[in-house]
C-alpha cells in the first residue's frame, strides 16, 4: 500500500465514525481492507449494544473473518480512526492482521505506542503499526462529540 491508498481507506473508516456520532456513540470507524479490496467496516456500538466488546475494530475484524471463511487475516490492513485499546490491540494480535494503520493516538488506552506498546511483547505477531493518517480529522471528530457532550450536561 502507499500513503494515497492509507488516506483514502482511512476517510472511509471516518465515515464509519460519523455513523456512530451520528446515534451518540463514540466516534470509532474501522476498516478491514485485504489485497486492497474493502472487507468490512464498522463503527462502534458500545452504547447502543450495551455491549463492551462492540468497538469498532473487534466487530470488522468478525465480520471480515466471516467474510473470507477463517480467522487468519494475514493478508489484511486495518484502518481505524482513534489508537486501538488492549482488547482490540489482542485480537489484531490474534487475527494476525498485517499493518495497522490509526489516526488519533489515545493518550488514555492506547496500546500501540501512547500508553503502551503491544508490539513490545514477546507475543508471536507484531502488525506493522502507521500512526497518524488523517490524524487531524480524526482527532476533531472525538474532541468535537464530547465538546458537545459537555454542553448537553
Amino acid at each position: 500500500m502507499n500513503e494515497t491508498n492509507d488516506v483514502f481507506f482511512m476517510s472511509l473508516a471516518i465515515d464509519e465514525a460519523k455513523k456512530a456520532a451520528s446515534i451518540g456513540e463514540v466516534p470509532v470507524g474501522a476498516v478491514v481492507v485485504c489485497e486492497g479490496d474493502v472487507v468490512s467496516s464498522a463503527f462502534n456500538t458500545r452504547e447502543t449494544g450495551k455491549n463492551a466488546l462492540h468497538h469498532a475494530e473487534c466487530k470488522a475484524i468478525d465480520l471480515a473473518c466471516q467474510k473470507l471463511g477463517g480467522w487468519r487475516l494475514h493478508k489484511c490492513d486495518l484502518y481505524v480512526t482513534l489508537e486501538p485499546c488492549p482488547m482490540c490491540a489482542g485480537a489484531i494480535v490474534n487475527a494476525r492482521i498485517k499493518r495497522v494503520i490509526f489516526g488519533a493516538k489515545d493518550m488514555k488506552a492506547g496500546a500501540f505506542g501512547s500508553v503502551f506498546n503491544m508490539n513490545d511483547l514477546p507475543l508471536n505477531h507484531k502488525p506493522e503499526i502507521i500512526s497518524g493518517v488523517c490524524e487531524n480529522e480524526c482527532s476533531s471528530l472525538l474532541s468535537d462529540f464530547f465538546s458537545e457532550l459537555r454542553k448537553k450536561k
